[in-house]
């Protein structure tokens, strides 16, 4: 009789603890009554058997006790998953190990936390992150800072606003056609770059190096500017130019590949510009501070745990971004980019920064006026998520 009662209130709770995981399983639908319903009409069965027989009720007992501590686990997480996350558009600029900390914030869940899901969406060139940006296709846009530059001056009030800055160096490294122990700059002259389009970040801080090293554009080398960004590595492996400017994880890519061979640093060459920044509309910013205010808390988060962290473990949190490349080379990238101090340490843009920026702009000729610090740049959550 003993064995038979066992039996049925090993079935009975059993039972229970599968409808109670098949209810929690889909989470979004969960009816709190209807689930304490079945909960109810479940233990009383049990309590009927417990009064046919006495000899089974410390199993019973036991049972009962166990699934009400798996209930309230599954309880727990079904409230915990309960909050809806933010549905958050990014369009990045390109697609590099360059941005590090924005990768590592999706990874290691400082967005999650901040209760937002962040989808990226890769533009292929400032000027389309911008469109992106201003058309509302994206809620933030990573992007060159100069891209904010030319939208002010062109008279357009409802201009987007940087938040946060992510990067302070050039990410591109110069490729040549062979490898070279001892690159000398002079090897440029009478030579053809492909340089990115004018008015771009990379093309300007090109420009200016070249400059730095007595070189001038159009004159003593040649600038290719009428290739897209995003297609620039495909026409110099088609045979177009001489030299190219690629970012990371493409530029070791190549170099492994044999296609191109890494002959100057260009973040080193340039010294600290504002380089990659992350805008909002306006709009977003007065109708919604609160989710500004956590997704630069969340970069912020991220800037200083790359700072701390390991290269292994940075290419860990960035492979899921990188698929076609191994934790080896990521790694060994990370490490390029943290001994050039490419990486921001936090999200704030000073005033000499944002000055350097214009001083390169204005040196390659695309800047037609300069721009107050105040009028483009908010950096209130900046400083808010460093207190």
């Amino acid at each position: 009789m003993i064995r038979s009662l066992s039996q049925l209130i090993k079935k009975r709770l059993a039972l229970l603890f599968l409808l109670l995981t098949l209810r929690l399983s889909d989470l979004r639908g969960i009816d709190a009554s209807h689930f304490f319903r079945i909960l109810s009409h479940n233990l009383l069965r049990c309590n009927m058997i417990k009064q046919q027989s006495q000899g089974g009720f410390d199993l019973m007992k036991r049972w009962i006790a166990w699934c009400l501590v798996a209930i309230m686990l599954l309880v727990g997480c079904a409230c915990g998953k309960q909050t809806q996350l933010r549905q958050v558009t990014l369009n990045e600029v390109t697609r590099s190990v360059f941005y590090a900390p924005l990768y590592v914030a999706i990874s290691n869940g400082y967005f999650a936390e901040a209760g937002m899901e962040v989808e990226i969406v890769t533009g292929g060139g400032s000027d389309k992150s911008m469109t992106a940006l201003l058309a509302g296709e994206a809620d933030v846009a990573l992007m060159g800072p100069e891209t904010g530059v030319y939208v002010v001056n062109q008279g357009q009030t409802d201009h987007p606003i940087i938040i946060g800055q992510l990067t302070k160096r050039d990410g591109s490294f110069l490729m040549g056609r062979e490898p070279v122990t001892d690159f000398d700059w002079e090897a440029l002259r009478g030579a053809s770059i492909i340089g990115g389009r004018p008015g771009g970040m990379p093309y300007m801080t090109l420009l200016y190096v070249l400059r730095q090293h007595g070189l001038e554009p159009g004159v003593d080398v040649e600038v290719i500017s009428n290739i897209q960004f995003n297609l620039m590595g495909g026409a110099f492996e088609g045979g177009t130019g001489d030299y190219v400017t690629l970012f990371e994880p493409v530029a070791s890519q190549f170099q492994a590949q044999g296609k191109a061979y890494m002959v100057a640093n260009l973040g080193l060459e340039s010294g600290e510009i504002p380089y990659t920044t992350f805008m909002v509309r306006q709009q977003t910013i007065q109708e919604d501070p609160a989710f500004v205010s956590a997704f630069v808390a969340a970069i912020y988060q991220a800037q200083q745990w790359v700072q701390t962290a390991t290269d292994e473990q940075v290419a860990q949190a960035m492979q899921p971004f990188f698929p076609d490349s191994d934790l080896e080379t990521l790694a060994a990238v990370a490490k390029s980019y943290r001994e050039t101090d490419s990486w921001c340490q936090d999200p704030v843009m000073t005033e000499d920064a944002f000055t350097r920026l214009q001083d390169v702009m204005e040196g390659a000729g695309e800047l037609a006026a300069r721009v107050p610090l105040d009028t483009l740049v908010d950096n209130s959550f900046a400083q808010a998520a460093m207190q």
